[in-house]
């Protein structure tokens, strides 16, 4: 728990920093000066709304057990054997099988899972993932995972008025154009290896985690290699709007290739799987 407070912290304070660097670029000290109290409000803000927002971002929609009573009974009874309070549970209307955890703690946290996870998975399958996903939510990791999606959205936002408007330094001179390109390249870059840093060992822990909760190593690894098998042929489209949010995902959702593949935040599928396998067999 420590440690994800102090990663979460190091995050926030990372991102500050890139605020005040890309502000001095646009518009010298006072530019700083802007940018700072920015991404300092920035960081108050995501705090507090960040989990909502992502929800909004997805078109999630809030589901009771009068809605989907075989799903919200599942995320019960999953809930009661990982000791956590019971999440708000949400639907995502879309054909790509996915899910993902957001809140800033177990005592606000939710659950998110799209419309075609629960149709392509078995209920075995769908156990193992959402399992995973309160993993994540004991683990603590849904704080920095929600905030490092909505702050890096909000980088490459300025970096691209910085692209698009330039600004002046100190002395009122106009910056270099070339400085604000670099600024819009480099600042989703940074963004990017900030979420890659914290990503890839927190889900291992959370399949073991969740491996654990569920009683099922075996119904997990079935299920990420279904998923990573048909998600590569269905876009999900919000994630495509915004792919600072993939991070949050069980399996990267996005259909990039190229240089988006440099920046994946998951390990391979294969080495999760196999590592599910040994525990299964250690069963």
């Amino acid at each position: 728990m420590f440690g994800n407070w102090l990663k979460t912290t190091i995050l926030m304070a990372a991102i500050v920093a890139l605020f005040g660097a890309i502000g001095a670029m646009l518009g010298g000290a006072s530019g700083m000066l802007l940018a700072l109290l920015f991404g300092g409000a920035m960081n108050v803000w995501a705090y507090w709304n960040s989990a909502d927002m992502v929800l909004r971002m997805y078109n999630a929609q809030e589901v009771d057990e009068g809605s989907a009573p075989h799903f919200y009974r599942m995320i019960r009874d999953l809930a009661q054997r990982a000791g956590l309070p019971m999440p708000r549970v949400y639907l995502i209307d879309e054909a790509q099988p996915n899910a993902f955890a957001t809140g800033r703690d177990p005592e606000h946290a939710a659950v998110a899972a799209t419309t075609g996870i629960l149709q392509m998975l078995s209920e075995r399958e769908l156990r193992g993932v959402m399992a995973h996903e309160l993993a994540h939510v004991r683990h603590r990791d849904i704080l920095i995972s929600t905030i490092s999606a909505t702050m890096a959205g909000a980088i490459s936002a300025l970096a691209n008025f910085a692209m698009f408007f330039g600004g002046r330094d100190g002395d009122g001179r106009p910056v270099n154009p070339l400085a604000g390109i670099l600024v819009a390249l480099l600042a989703p870059l940074a963004a990017a290896l900030i979420q890659m840093a914290i990503s890839r060992s927190r889900e291992f822990e959370a399949d073991r985690g969740g491996a654990a909760i569920g009683g099922d190593p075996r119904a997990l690894a079935d299920a990420l290699a279904k998923i990573e098998r048909i998600a590569q042929g269905l876009p999900l489209s919000p994630a495509e709007a915004h792919p600072e949010t993939a991070q949050m995902m069980i399996i990267n959702p996005l259909s990039g290739g190229g240089l988006a593949g440099l920046f994946r935040t998951h390990p391979a599928t294969e080495e999760r799987i196999a590592r599910l396998m040994i525990m299964a067999q250690a069963r």
